[in-house]
């Protein structure tokens, strides 16, 4: 019967360590937060934009490009008093003129039917009497090598086209140059609303509002029109330079520059 009060001892000191154990954890746990440094959010403060003053400019840009393209257009005109003789003898043409571009290296892929048309041909313009045929048949030559471009026409006029009817001059960077003249045109835009800002005693914001737009035309005389006449009024104005020097010949055509353009409308806030 001894073992009973052993027993009872042994039960009751369990339950006081128990005890003592749960009442010092939350202790322990508070001195343990206590010691260890707070984290602190970190807001990030985004600033205000304030759309009530505003200010909006525009801005211009144009980028000079030697060209490296030319979309040459021939024609083959061809007269005859039946349809089967007059297609008979532009086919004839025709295919002189493809053999005469093939032998100075321009391929078969660079050279399209650009448009095709048969028309009657009347005694006078009152008459209903058919004396003939006419076709008009044109040809688009792509020319990627620019030097080419006096050779392709010399060579397609010998071999049998009567008409060039158009040159087209572009460059193969587009891409290239019409984000060079956008960027341009943005800080163009910037520089103008700084100066007006300053001027009045402020300073710009945040941007509200953008609006862009590119093209590109042939920097040169058109139809009597000169067109670095535009130029004129642009903000800026820069010369790229070509990626390899500009072919030189005695040709009647004339290189030049082409010009890529772009323009922005900016909207800041004042601050």
């Amino acid at each position: 019967m001894k073992h009973i009060p052993t027993f009872a001892n042994a039960a009751l000191c369990c339950i006081v360590l128990f005890i003592l154990a749960a009442v010092s954890l939350p202790a322990n746990r508070a001195q343990a937060a206590a010691s260890t440094p707070a984290v602190q959010p970190t807001a990030t403060t985004q600033p205000v934009c304030d759309t009530s003053r505003s200010i909006q400019v525009s801005g211009s840009a144009l980028v000079n490009v030697v060209p490296d393209r030319a979309l040459v257009t021939l024609g083959v005109q061809s007269n005859g008093v039946t349809p089967r003789l007059v297609q008979a003898a532009n086919t004839i043409n025709t295919q002189r003129i493809l053999a005469a571009l093939h032998a100075i290296g321009i391929e078969s892929k660079d050279i399209a039917t650009d448009y095709y048309v048969i028309t009657p041909i009347y005694d006078d313009y009152n008459s209903l009497r058919i004396k003939g045929y006419r076709i008009d048949n044109s040809l688009a030559v792509t020319i990627k090598e620019i030097g080419k471009i006096n050779d392709v026409i010399i060579a397609a006029l010998d071999a049998g086209a009567n008409q060039v009817l158009n040159v087209d001059l572009y460059t193969s960077e587009l891409r290239k140059y019409r984000d060079q003249a956008r960027d341009l045109a943005i800080r163009a835009a910037k520089e103008k609303a700084q100066a007006l800002a300053g001027g009045a005693g402020t300073q710009i914001g945040c941007v509200i509002h953008i609006d862009e737009n590119t093209w590109s035309a042939y920097n040169g005389w058109w139809y009597g029109r000169n067109q670095n006449a535009a130029s004129m009024s642009q903000n800026v104005i820069q010369n790229a330079a070509p990626s390899a020097p500009a072919p030189t010949g005695d040709g009647p055509v004339s290189l030049g520059q082409i010009s890529v353009q772009a323009s922005a409308d900016v909207t800041y806030s004042l601050k």
